[in-house]
């Protein structure tokens, strides 16, 4: 180390000076500012371009290593951020580079995509979303930090908060579905579960709001493509989850890849300038999607890389992900005086107060402990809360003739399917630092739940490929056996980033190997593990009972088994409707109802000729062992002033023989507005826990804003007028009463 320098010295000195408390609740902290500008004076241009600089990690054979420029570039102090490393020895060494072999000694931020579990995997979010359970969904975000930040991370690529509506799209399994309402809830507390109460706590992780903005609604379903939308729709569907993960305190937010408008959001300087900035007050810091600088060269907006950087910098994109841009162009840029200084300033001073937040500046080493990574990953604990969120993942979509819970007088089972011993693909896509071979499958959760029972197994078919030649064996299984247990699905790489589908039933001779097991005519329980709704009509014209579990995680064949065993009754609820064909894709609950609304006995209405407007399984659907009654809705008034409030009330009882939970959803239509408004939008839920014949009265109360719109003018606000509320147990199975708005 090189630092004999009476002036570095005295640098250093003003370093220490600069970190003294923090209070990282007060948005207004001048003490921050100050300690920030204190660094920003001693640092070079050189400097501050590598504080906006993120370079990745690597992985062979023999471990985690960094590419030797890399390793320069830290030592250089022209790198300010690495991802993809992780582990408390690997990211100590990499720190101790960056604080005792630079000038100034300004420690890396560690960044990874912890998108549902660290080391102990959680379900896809998309699954963890069916569970409308918000306390289970914060305290997955919470074990997922502190197991990420005891191997020595910082911040997290998570939450993904885009909207999705349609499931060719990939990513949709990374997301909480369809809905503006309920993916707001999610993303905030996914935030929360992350950040906590204060970023100096070592237990939580810097969160990030991807994909600003509108990365959902890709045309065709197609990942990257395009997105053209009207700026009432922008607002309305896909702004107001980001807006709540930042209201919950999100420090961070990544660009998406798609144009907008023909704009790409990494040069979009209405997205992160006038809306992020300027509208919603955002003090952290945005950093690119991988390589997005780069791909405006593709997107034929930027005609070289000085280009590329001017536009991205000018639009207020603070970091640059993997291309190097910013690194290689921004000094020249300064220099010619097409990027001013004082832009990468603001730059630097976002991402800064960040390390600052996160305690960095106090103990860049703080994150970065053997002891605590030993004691933390994968413990107990984690493992318990992690097949709790699992089995409150699973959704219920069908089961006639009570074919489940599997009965005492089951004897011999047949688990037959690719996915009834499969391990690999239980923890899903964007499973980080998750070791699949960990991952307990389903067979196993039977045997181990059921000692007594005799489990005949077979796979009868791949998950792709056209061969048949297992179906014999599965058939004989079948034969010997009291039920079937079919499990079927997609492989893990099915769904996720690049991993659009324009055909979304089930892959291979899947539905063919379900057939054949139903010509034996035993009772049969379908299991499905996949990414994103499917298409499986004939699943549900013939099997009984069908259980949706998405990716569950590590966990996976325990959770499920607890739900066949009835140890666990099914609470799911679908955050978002499954199609019958591709056909009706865009299909979601919230449609208008077009000037001809759909009437069976009128052809010049809004319907398709082969297949019926409604969806094979409603948004918000999702059964249970037992039955729910609800009661007459009761208001406190037939009128409401937009000052006031008025409550909603319903008794819902159990009815059935099991303990049982209850998602109650609550649904307004608004009759005459200044634009069309959507049939029903979801503006609350309780998820509540029966036990048989017990009753509760559920209340909401509703307030101005949940009638708040964007009127035909553009402002936010309400009409007066007559409202429809809708209460019950899915988006379709509601009971409804009416209230006017006066003015």
């Amino acid at each position: 180390m090189k630092k004999s320098s009476l002036i570095l010295i005295a640098a250093f000195t003003l370093i220490i000076n600069a970190c003294g408390d923090y209070n990282p609740g007060s948005h207004a902290d001048s003490g921050l500012d100050q300690k920030v500008d204190s660094v920003l004076t001693m640092m070079t241009l050189e400097e501050k371009i590598g504080q906006l600089t993120l370079f990745t990690s690597d992985m062979d054979q023999t471990g985690a290593f960094l590419r030797p420029e890399y390793i320069e570039d830290i030592k250089a102090g022209t790198v300010g951020a690495i991802f993809n490393a992780y582990g408390s020895e690997y990211t100590r060494s990499l720190q101790e580079m960056a604080v005792n072999e630079t000038r100034l000694g300004i420690p890396l931020l560690f960044g990874y995509d912890v998108i549902h579990g660290h080391r102990t995997i959680f379900p896809v979010p998309l699954a963890e979303a069916s569970s409308w359970d918000m306390d289970m969904i914060r305290k997955s975000a919470e074990v997922a930090a502190r197991e990420a930040t005891s191997e020595g991370l910082h911040w997290t690529f998570a939450p993904m908060v885009d909207i999705a509506r349609d499931p060719r799209w990939g990513r949709m399994v990374e997301g909480s579905g369809e809905d503006v309402f309920l993916s707001s809830r999610i993303a905030a507390e996914r935030v929360r579960g992350f950040q906590g109460d204060d970023l100096k706590d070592l237990n939580t992780l810097a969160a990030t709001a991807k994909h600003f903005v509108a990365y959902g609604a890709a045309k065709a379903g197609r990942d990257y493509h395009s997105v053209d939308m009207s700026d009432r729709k922008l607002r309305e569907v896909y702004l107001p989850p980001f807006k709540a993960a930042l209201d919950a305190g999100a420090v961070s937010v990544m660009t998406a890849f798609n144009d907008l408008n023909g704009i790409p959001a990494t040069a979009n300087e209405y997205l992160f300038k006038d809306i992020l900035r300027d509208e919603w007050g955002f003090e952290g810091f945005v950093v690119t999607d991988y390589t997005a600088i780069m791909e405006l060269l593709y997107h034929g907006v930027a005609k070289d890389e000085h280009h590329a950087s001017k536009l991205a910098l000018d639009a207020g994109i603070d970091m640059d992900m993997q291309d190097g841009f910013y690194q290689q162009t921004l000094a020249d840029l300064v220099e010619s005086g097409r990027v001013r200084e004082s832009q990468i300033d603001e730059s630097v001073k976002n991402i800064l107060k960040v390390k600052f937040k996160l305690g960095l500046f106090d103990d860049p080493f703080r994150y970065s402990s053997v002891e605590r990574e030993e004691a933390e990953i994968m413990k107990p604990e984690n493992i318990g809360a992690a097949r709790d969120m699992a089995r409150r993942s699973i959704v219920l979509l069908k089961n006639e003739n009570n074919v489940l819970p599997i009965d005492e007088s089951v004897k011999t089972i047949a688990v037959i399917g690719p996915m009834a011993d499969n391990r690999r693909d239980l923890i899903g896509s964007w499973s980080a630092a998750g070791d699949w071979t960990k991952s307990v499958t389903l067979l196993e959760g039977l045997k181990k739940k059921m000692p007594d029972v005799n489990f005949i197994h077979a796979k009868g078919a791949d998950i792709e490929g056209e061969s048949r030649s297992g179906f014999s064996e599965a058939v004989t299984a079948a034969r010997q056996a009291d039920m079937v247990i079919l499990a079927l699905g997609e492989a893990y790489w099915m769904s996720g980033e690049a991993a659009s589908r324009s055909d979304i039933s089930l892959p291979g001779v899947q539905e063919e190997l379900a057939k054949e097991i139903h010509e034996t005519g035993k009772p049969i329980a379908a299991v499905l593990m996949n990414g994103r709704p499917l298409t499986i009509n004939w699943l549900d014209e013939n099997i009984p009972a069908i259980l949706e579990t998405w990716f569950l995680g590590t966990t996976a064949g325990d959770a499920i088994a607890d739900v066949l065993s009835g140890d666990y009754n099914p609470s799911g609820k679908l955050p978002v409707t499954f199609p019958r064909n591709v056909g009706q894709i865009p299909i979601h609950y919230d449609m208008k109802s077009t000037g001809r609304p759909f009437d069976a006995n009128n052809k010049y209405t809004s319907k398709y000729l082969d297949v019926p407007n409604d969806p094979l399984y409603e948004f918000g659907h999702g059964l249970s062992y037992t039955t729910f009654d609800y009661g007459p809705l009761m208001l406190s008034s037939q009128t409401m002033q937009p000052s006031d409030s008025l409550r909603v009330r319903v008794t819902v009882r159990n009815t059935g023989e099991y303990e049982g939970e209850e998602v109650v959803q609550l649904y307004l239509h608004d009759k005459v507005a200044s634009i069309a408004r959507s049939v029903r939008e979801l503006k609350g839920f309780q998820k509540i826990k029966l036990e048989p014949g017990e009753s509760k009265e559920v209340e909401f109360i509703i307030t101005n804003a949940d009638l708040s719109f964007y009127r035909a003018d553009m402002s936010y606000g309400s009409e007066p007028g007559k409202f429809m509320v809708f209460v019950g147990g899915s988006s379709s199975d509601t009971q409804s009463a009416e209230f006017v708005l006066e003015d």
